[in-house]
């Protein structure tokens, strides 16, 4: 049996995020620009989604440039935005093949009309596809995330559609960013750093946490499996202890 047909067997996340971090250290120690890294980068993008894919993963959200990213040089970012267009372009005629829907989470406003257009076409052409849906985490933070649903919301009430009283949890979770996907179950960062970098605050509330030392082009089904394994076997209470999580287990099977 194969590693794929032994994961299929077991209870897989529904949503998974991935910050794709270590691409300039990778080229680095290949004595190669950033640049390049980036660039390599993409191969593992498209290891990463064929795998989800395959598993039958309904949704997967990968962090490509942070709203922080803006602060690195002005050359790499060039580079980068360029990247993100040629990519966009060569990379949507096989998603939408795969019957993969393509969604770019961000704020836009800061790109420029070229690339808006492209993303606004790819999702377009995308947008009845079935088999599992993209997130490509575009000029996203967290934190702007909760800012954009928090305006929606204040804008309700402005027009009387709601009273502050009246605000809920489920409410705000209407507003922010993949409301209509699976909640987040698995949150993975490359590269060996231990923290989120303002990546899906709100969403990533009861999620499971996995980093690896693993560089993002170095990041390949093997590791990816890895990933998957440990969050099959941890225990997810959500508040609850471990015996009612068992309780209600054995009450479901029955």
């Amino acid at each position: 049996m194969t590693a794929v047909s032994q994961l299929k067997q077991q209870a897989l996340p529904q949503h998974v995020a991935i910050i794709m971090d270590g691409n300039g250290r990778w080229a680095e120690r290949q004595s190669k620009p950033r640049v390049w890294g980036h660039k390599k980068g993409v191969e593992a993008v498209r290891r990463s989604v064929s795998f989800c894919r395959e598993l039958g993963i309904p949704s997967l959200t990968l962090f490509a440039f942070s709203s922080e990213n803006w602060r690195r040089p002005e050359e790499e970012v060039s580079t980068l935005m360029q990247l993100f267009m040629l990519v966009l372009q060569k990379e949507v005629k096989s998603l939408h093949k795969n019957n993969i829907r393509l969604k770019i989470i961000g704020d836009l406003s800061a790109f420029s009309d070229k690339l808006v257009q492209n993303i606004k076409k790819a999702e377009a052409l995308t947008a009845a596809n079935t088999a599992m849906t993209l997130n490509i985490a575009a000029n996203y933070g967290g934190r702007w995330d909760i800012v954009a649903a928090s305006r929606q919301l204040a804008e309700q009430v402005q027009q009387g559609k709601l009273t502050p009283a009246e605000i809920t949890e489920q409410l705000m979770a209407r507003e922010i960013q993949m409301a209509d996907q699976p909640e987040l179950d698995l949150l993975i960062r490359t590269g060996g750093d231990l923290r989120i970098s303002n990546f899906l605050l709100w969403q990533a509330a009861y999620a499971e946490l996995w980093f690896t030392e693993t560089l993002w082009p170095d990041f390949d089904q093997q590791v990816f499996s890895e990933a998957i394994a440990t969050f099959i076997n941890r225990e997810r209470r959500f508040g609850c202890t471990g015996a009612q999580i068992r309780e209600l287990a054995a009450e479901n099977k029955g």
